[in-house]
């Protein structure tokens, strides 16, 4: 009998997943507050080790600055074969008008005509990733 997680993948190095997160630019967001956990899509930027999005006040922002531990996923599908990747790690708003400035001039656009002026930046704690060939499931 095997498990979800023996199932046959290749595991990816933590810098071949980062590449997958330098040229992704949409992924889902977890939180969890009071033992209540939250999930949310939202596009975002790798740079320097780091993940950046930006956002508006309301219940994401809310919710990482109760608790700032997240998790973060991206996963795409190609003909043959899916790929994932898993960021654990810590998220803060960027709050000092350096780093704001700074911000402002990396490639991180609202994907909806909405004007969105807090940034937050995760820093990973872990960054694992898998491959694996899609097929249909073997006989027994």
């Amino acid at each position: 009998m095997t498990t979800d997680e023996e199932h046959p993948g290749a595991t990816m190095s933590p810098s071949d997943a980062w590449r997958f997160l330098e040229h992704t630019s949409f992924g889902r967001l977890a939180l969890s507050v009071a033992n209540e956990p939250d999930i949310f899509p939202i596009n975002f930027l790798a740079h320097d080790g780091k993940l950046l999005m930006r956002t508006n006040p309301g219940t994401k922002l809310a919710e990482l600055t109760i608790n700032d531990r997240v998790a973060f996923e991206i996963d795409g599908i190609a003909e043959n074969s899916a790929w994932s990747v898993v960021v654990k790690g810590s998220a803060r708003v960027i709050e000092s008008q350096t780093e704001i400035d700074a911000a402002n001039e990396l490639p991180l656009t609202p994907w909806i005509p909405t004007r969105k002026n807090t940034y937050v930046e995760i820093i990973p704690t872990s960054v694992r990733g898998i491959r694996f060939e899609l097929g249909t499931e073997p006989e027994r």
